[in-house]
């Protein structure tokens, strides 16, 4: 049964509640969790202690590039540039199902041999992270298409700026926030990009959080569906996650 959007932000809101509790729990695994500092007109400091590396393991160390030390988390605030929505524009696809039918088992299999996690672990991980019904996201100039069960929902959305969201593990990352121009029951109000990026440059991935409620999306952080072009299959998408 297709959900409308204002249930999912019903349910995302109630998480915000339940991880807010378990705050305070120090994350041993973490390229993702969250300590606002916006860079425009909010200052926000919330902490969040939780196990979340997305798709990519990054040893800070290993490579001191300078665009190897963005992705990993480390850069200045001064660094960061608004983005424009073409950054993500194209035809995207979920990697969910590639979780499900067991084309990402490889990488689950990496993963364990350099990580702390067995790869039913790791498995069990990202089976959280990437789970969404919005198998297909299309964004051409200002539209967004979301894909879910058959059904399609367009709308329009405008630049809201970033947040800069700093993570225990001390390596930190950006939202990049989009509003809705005009308000639907049928479309989150807001959605935010993260895609290991700080500045404007063509997105070759990105996780995607959407809901109505701007704040609660910034607590978010154990489900960050996951896309990837809709013109790679399974085994090109493994490789781009295995040359991460």
């Amino acid at each position: 049964m297709l959900k409308t959007y204002r249930q999912k932000a019903i349910f995302v809101a109630l998480s915000t509640v339940l991880i807010a509790g378990v705050q305070n729990v120090h994350a041993k695994d973490h390229d993702h969790s969250h300590d606002h500092d916006h860079s425009h007109d909010h200052d926000h400091a919330h902490d969040h202690d939780h196990d979340h590396d997305h798709d990519h393991d990054h040893d800070h160390d290993h490579d001191h590039s300078h665009d190897s030390d963005i992705y990993a988390g480390y850069f200045d605030d001064g660094q960061v540039k608004d983005r424009a929505l073409s950054d993500w524009e194209g035809d995207w696809q979920s990697v969910y199902p590639y979780l499900e039918d067991g084309t990402l088992d490889e990488v689950f299999a990496h993963k364990a041999s350099e990580g702390d996690k067995t790869a039913e672990e790791y498995k069990a991980y990202y089976d959280k992270g990437y789970q969404t019904d919005v198998d297909r996201i299309v964004i051409e100039g200002q539209n967004v298409t979301f894909h879910e069960g058959g059904a399609q929902r367009t709308g329009a959305y405008q630049y809201d700026g970033y947040e800069i969201l700093t993570y225990a593990a001390g390596n930190r990352g950006v939202r990049f926030i989009f509003e809705l121009e005009e308000p639907s029951d049928d479309l989150p109000q807001y959605i935010q990009f993260s895609d290991h990026s700080i500045y404007p440059t063509d997105a070759s991935h990105f996780h995607l959080y959407w809901g109505d409620d701007r704040e609660a999306l910034l607590e978010e952080v154990t489900n960050w569906p996951t896309y990837y072009p809709s013109a790679l299959d399974g085994d090109e998408i493994v490789d781009e996650m295995l040359a991460h």
